[in-house]
């Protein structure tokens, strides 16, 4: 079983940054895909991005896509999210969630395709 844990979340100015992280104890991630969504109140869940084993393959929503990067530390066993420029609709809490894989050259966009998860960390944007 894989747990995965996110942390850094908080509170942020508009246009300002903050970094999440992924890990889970016990388990590697490495042989995971890592999936970030977010979801606001009122709203369905959002996919953010999401980055395949070795870190090569990493694919970003149109509405984060050239201010949020996603990297991974296979020796950390950690996944980040770093999120820059941010604005007011990205409030939300945000899931890290993982699936396990043996290919190195798929990543996924759908939130069924991913079998653990989170509990969350809960990002503010507001000035």
């Amino acid at each position: 079983q894989v747990h995965p844990v996110e942390s850094g979340g908080g509170l942020v100015q508009p246009g300002g940054s903050l970094k999440l992280s992924c890990t889970t104890s016990g388990v590697r991630l490495d042989s995971h895909v890592i999936g970030w969504f977010r979801q606001a109140p009122g709203k369905e869940r959002e996919w953010v991005s999401c980055i395949g084993t070795t870190g090569v393959f990493l694919y970003y929503g149109d509405s984060v896509k050239g201010r949020f990067t996603v990297s991974r530390d296979n020796a950390k066993n950690t996944v980040y999210l770093e999120m820059n420029n941010m604005k007011a609709e990205d409030a939300a809490v945000y899931y890290c969630a993982a699936k396990y894989t043996q290919s190195g050259i798929v990543c996924y966009g759908k939130a069924a395709e991913y079998d653990y998860w989170g509990q969350g960390t809960r990002v503010t944007v507001s000035s």
